[in-house]
């Protein structure tokens, strides 16, 4: 099983490092590379990889301070390369990626960014998806279509129940405030509204969540067609 640390970096983010049982370690998404740096100066790691979910600054400005200090390896979405330009090697939809013995598959995931890739340890039980899908949210469509970010939604919600999902950003208080606003008569929303206020009023992340508690409380995840989506999409744009 991967060790996984989840790093708070930048206003709201979240950085993840991952470590293998028989070494390799990987930091993904490191929009900021210093609080990174201190991390694994303090475990005495060495990264080899650096993993990228989408080209957006606050998820990649950290590569070029990490991989000149350790020489870590590059991995970046294909269709995000040419915007992120210091990467080297590409990862595009079904591709397989090895930490050690841990293997992850390429799920593409367009909408936020047309070339977001997310990367699904099945045999930890793990996704990471960047800014796609959220604890009980979903990316807003800078790049993609409804049409995109709902088929995006549909493979992701076919992943096993218990997979926990580790998303780029502590967003899930407003979006648990929407879910519920939207859809005030659902029980499992609101008890899940309850439950984050708690979390975050003792400053804890709400992350990592689960396939299953998606299922029952995002409302984009549980969208069961593409206008439906748009709707949503559409009214937590404006929330």
């Amino acid at each position: 099983m991967l060790e996984i640390i989840m790093l708070p970096i930048l206003e709201d983010n979240y950085c993840y490092i991952l470590k293998s049982p028989d070494g390799p370690c990987a930091v993904l998404d490191p929009g900021d590379e210093k609080p990174v740096i201190n991390l694994l100066e303090n475990a005495g790691w060495q990264p080899d990889y650096i993993l990228i979910t989408h080209h957006h600054w606050d998820h990649v400005n950290g590569i070029k301070g990490i991989k000149d200090k350790y020489g870590a390896q590059v991995y970046v979405p294909e269709g995000d390369a040419k915007k992120i330009k210091i990467y080297d090697h590409t990862l595009k939809d079904g591709d397989i990626f090895e930490l050690g013995s841990e293997t992850a598959k390429i799920i593409a995931t367009p909408g936020h960014t047309m070339g977001e890739i997310c990367f699904y340890f099945e045999g930890s039980k793990a996704i990471f998806t960047g800014d796609t899908l959220f604890a009980m949210g979903c990316g807003r469509l800078f790049e993609g279509s409804y049409e995109d970010m709902f088929i995006s939604m549909q493979k992701l919600k076919e992943l096993p129940d218990e997979t926990k999902i580790y998303c780029g950003h502590e967003y899930t208080l407003s979006n648990a405030r929407f879910c519920n606003d939207y859809a005030p008569d659902n029980a499992h929303i609101e008890k899940r509204l309850k439950d984050v206020i708690g979390l975050r009023q003792e400053d804890k992340p709400t992350i990592p969540t689960t396939i299953d508690l998606e299922k029952k409380t995002n409302l984009f995840l549980m969208a069961e067609t593409e206008d439906e989506f748009a709707k949503i999409r559409k009214a937590k744009n404006s929330f």
